[in-house]
C-alpha cells in the first residue's frame, strides 16, 4: 500500500512538471506570435495549464521578480519539485513502506 501511494504521488508530481514545462513553452510561443490565443483550442489549453500551474508559480513569483523581463519562477519550482521527488518522497515513505508493506 505504501509503495502504491509513493507511486501515485510521484506520478502526480511528474505530471505537474510536464504541465509547467508545457505552459512555459506555450507562453513563449504566444509571446513570439507563433501560436495565437484567438484559436479556441490554444486558448482552452492555455487556460487549463494556467489554472493548474498558477497556484504553484504565484508564491515564487511574489518572492522573486522577473529578471530583465524573464520569469525564472518555473525553473525554481521545477528544481524544488524534482528535489522533493528524488529526496523527500523516498525519505517520507520509507517508514510507511516498512510498516505497511
Amino acid at each position: 500500500m505504501g509503495s502504491f501511494l509513493l507511486f501515485v504521488i510521484d506520478g502526480l508530481l511528474q505530471l505537474l512538471v510536464i504541465a509547467i514545462i508545457i505552459a512555459a513553452v506555450m507562453s513563449w510561443l504566444v509571446a513570439f506570435d507563433v501560436i495565437n490565443l484567438r484559436n479556441r483550442f490554444v486558448y482552452n489549453v492555455s487556460r487549463v495549464l494556467d489554472a493548474v500551474t498558477r497556484p504553484i508559480l504565484r508564491p515564487v513569483q511574489k518572492i522573486i521578480p522577473a529578471i530583465g523581463g524573464v520569469d525564472i519562477s518555473p525553473i525554481i519550482v521545477l528544481l524544488v519539485i524534482q528535489g522533493a521527488r528524488l529526496y523527500l518522497l523516498p525519505l517520507i515513505f520509507a517508514p510507511i513502506i516498512a510498516a505497511i508493506g
